[in-house]
């Protein structure tokens, strides 16, 4: 039996639902065989409030542990927490030197709870570093503003004018992520491919549980790039997948409630229309 090998350059969430956790969750639940470099440990304090701390490895440690990845032959890389331009870089470099095609950027930010850029410097060097080598990049709307230079986004309207400027930064496909704050009705996502835009709407669930929603959405392209579906249908099943998982979320403890990750697999799939505007 042989598997498709997907893998992760992002950090370990230590409550589990989001980061590393939550991508090799899902890759398991699409059938890879998922692998990881950490760039970073997120802590959270129950003394207070669930605050997050962020600590970074090394960077030789970083590129020990892509240097074993890459060896046995990937098929698929996603990005995430990626804390500093120097992680960035490297991360960048090592995609170049792998010549993967399958390269999906989740350009994280900020962690769960915060609302200022991690280090202000990195969206900068993922403009320059990751973009032109993006098969698809994944922002929400506040990070797809922020890679545009541009307002965060609030309509669909303005999601396709910042969608084409990050195209026109050298990302191949680009899905912007609507989430609660987009004005409008349905749960709704857009995907650009630089000539069409495409829109993926499910019903709305009213949940606070949907930690580690866009990880989980990002791995699920990725594993589906792997797994051989063109760009268009790979973030079409995504959404599938992470609606499910969002309607299905559960409460871990006071402060947070992630997705549940099995939840098609084992619920069944969402309806979601893709509809081109």
């Amino acid at each position: 039996m042989t598997m498709k090998k997907t893998l992760t350059i992002a950090g370990s969430d230590t409550s589990g639902g989001a980061g590393i956790q939550a991508d090799l969750k899902t890759f398991q639940e699409h059938g890879t065989y998922g692998m990881t470099a950490l760039t970073v440990v997120v802590t959270m304090d129950p003394d207070n409030n669930w605050s997050h701390g962020v600590y970074s490895l090394p960077i030789d440690v970083l590129k020990a542990q892509l240097k074993t990845a890459l060896s046995t032959g990937i098929d698929a890389i996603k990005t995430g927490m990626l804390s500093t331009e120097e992680v960035i870089k490297t991360a960048g470099d090592a995609i170049a030197e792998s010549g993967l095609d399958h390269v999906v950027i989740d350009p994280v930010m900020v962690c769960k709870g915060e609302d200022e850029v991690l280090n202000p410097g990195t969206v900068d060097a993922m403009v320059e570093f990751l973009l032109p080598k993006a098969e698809i990049v994944t922002p929400n709307l506040f990070e797809a503003g922020q890679l545009a230079s541009m307002k965060t986004p609030s309509t669909i309207e303005q999601m396709k004018s910042v969608a084409e400027k990050i195209h026109s930064l050298g990302a191949r496909n680009v899905v912007i992520k609507g989430g609660k704050q987009l004005q409008h009705d349905k749960a709704a996502d857009l995907f650009y491919d630089g000539k069409t835009f495409t829109l993926l709407e499910a019903e709305k669930t009213e949940t606070h549980y949907n930690h580690g929603a866009g990880c989980t959405f990002a791995a699920a392209i990725t594993a589906n790039l792997a797994n051989g579906l063109d760009v268009r249908e790979a973030v079409i099943e995504a959404k599938k997948f992470v609606t499910a998982a969002i309607a299905n979320g559960w409460k871990l403890n006071e402060y947070v409630g992630p997705v549940m990750h099995g939840a098609k697999n084992r619920v069944g799939a969402p309806e979601i229309t893709a509809t081109e505007i």
